[in-house]
């Protein structure tokens, strides 16, 4: 985009074009999340009348056909950068001073540099941690494991877990708090976590991993109460942090929070003036279509002449877990705390097919509205194609919509999604 609005831009990268989400992240996650929900399909199709043969999923196939899409992605981005004339440099590049880049031994100057170096998995310091892996790693295993527990308790740790469960892999997930996904509302983390459980998934609260060894058939993974965990994987998914080491920027100038964050203001300066960074490496929203809408922001207003600032709020993000989880706006929990008074519409059910395959997962909708205001402004869903019903109510937050205007919005029938249109009852407090 920089270099549409007249700019001359290079770009140094030392691994892959596309970055985590392309490469490691939501393009393959995905893609994972639609084969692990398969083995629950063909059960459900029973119910309809479809006879389906012994069903066997091959891991290989999986790996390579998505190895073959990611290539694939690599290369458009590859003629993107050509067809607008950006240099690329396929290397590590290290600051040398506010001015000056050397890249794999070439020096480079820049009135402007951006710093999106992204993010990185973290494993905490126990003993054994050279054992286990991280999502990087998970998306190119060789086999897929019999046995794998999940060490975490954040989105990429529940989609993971769902993941390896629908492959048809035993999964223990075990987080070392009361309960998983903090930061989302309350009734989904509580709703999910039942669900999970029920699909067969050993999930485990109030657990930690104290050391990992080899053993006979694996790994096996000690925990602070003394039980030991028999693996073939352990996978850690306890935290990224921001990308930024050995990168030169301390030497530039540029000032970072303890955990590596690089600080930055509103158009995304840092404390050196013509240093910039954005996405995951300044630790605000990792997501990316936030880190997108934050290059956007920064290229218009340093290259052609308008003054954006990203906006933060009421962003829609899904988990891809198994049932998914959309939501945007403000958790029930976040909401009391701003207005003070809410009114809660609250419902769950049981998905018209699943009344005919006898699958008993329940889908749950939530609504919270500022009692003042009547705006709705929080919108929560776990169940079947919550990313997708999401997306809509975004737009409806996002114009400051009243739950007058929710009800007086006829619903598509039958569809879950029309049970967010026809909540009327309030939840009692």
């Amino acid at each position: 985009m920089s270099a549409s609005y007249g700019a001359r831009v290079a770009i140094a990268e030392e691994r892959v074009l596309g970055g985590t989400c392309v490469n490691v992240g939501c393009i393959p996650k995905k893609l994972f999340a639609y084969a692990a929900h398969y083995g629950e399909d063909f059960a459900d199709a029973a119910g309809l009348g479809w006879t389906v043969n012994e069903a066997v999923f091959d891991w290989q196939t999986l790996i390579a056909n998505k190895n073959t899409e990611i290539e694939r992605l690599n290369g458009i981005y590859r003629t993107i950068l050509e067809n607008n004339g950006v240099k690329l440099f396929e290397a590590r590049a290290v600051l040398t001073d506010p001015h000056t880049i050397e890249i794999g031994g070439e020096v480079v100057t820049a009135e402007y540099i951006l710093v999106a170096t992204g993010g990185w998995p973290v494993v905490p310091d126990i003993l054994g941690r050279e054992l286990a892996i991280t999502s990087n790693e998970a998306f190119f295993l060789a086999k897929l494991p019999r046995r794998a527990l999940i060490v975490g308790g954040g989105y990429i740790a529940v989609e993971f877990a769902g993941i390896f469960h629908g492959l048809g892999v035993g999964v223990t997930q075990i987080y070392r708090g009361p309960l998983f996904m903090r930061g989302f509302d309350r009734d989904v983390r509580e709703h999910l976590a039942a669900e999970m459980v029920k699909k067969g998934i050993d999930l485990r609260l109030d657990a930690n991993v104290a050391r990992i060894e080899k053993s006979a058939s694996g790994v096996a993974a000690t925990l602070e109460d003394g039980t030991i965990l028999d693996a073939d994987v352990v996978l850690y998914a306890t935290g990224r942090a921001p990308n930024s080491a050995n990168l030169g920027l301390e030497a530039c100038g540029v000032e970072m929070r303890d955990n590596g964050a690089v600080i930055v203001d509103d158009h995304f300066r840092t404390s050196t003036e013509n240093i910039f960074a954005l996405g995951d490496i300044t630790d605000r929203l990792q997501l990316t279509p936030v880190a997108i809408g934050e290059a956007m922001a920064f290229s218009r207003t340093l290259f052609k002449g308008e003054t954006l600032v990203m906006d933060y709020a009421d962003v829609p993000t899904a988990v891809f877990s198994q049932p998914p989880v959309g939501t945007v706006g403000l958790t029930e929990e976040a909401a009391r705390e701003k207005y003070g008074a809410v009114d809660i519409y609250r419902s769950t059910f049981r998905a018209l097919k699943n009344t005919l395959s006898g699958n008993t997962e329940q889908t749950l909708m939530k609504l919270v509205v500022d009692a003042a205001s009547d705006r709705v402004v929080g919108c929560h869903m776990v169940g079947p194609d919550a990313g997708e019903i999401i997306q809509g109510i975004g737009i409806a937050l996002k114009c400051g919509a009243t739950k007058a205007q929710f009800d007086d919005t006829v619903g598509i029938h039958p569809t879950a999604a029309e049970e967010f249109v026809t909540m009327r009852d309030k939840v009692a407090e």
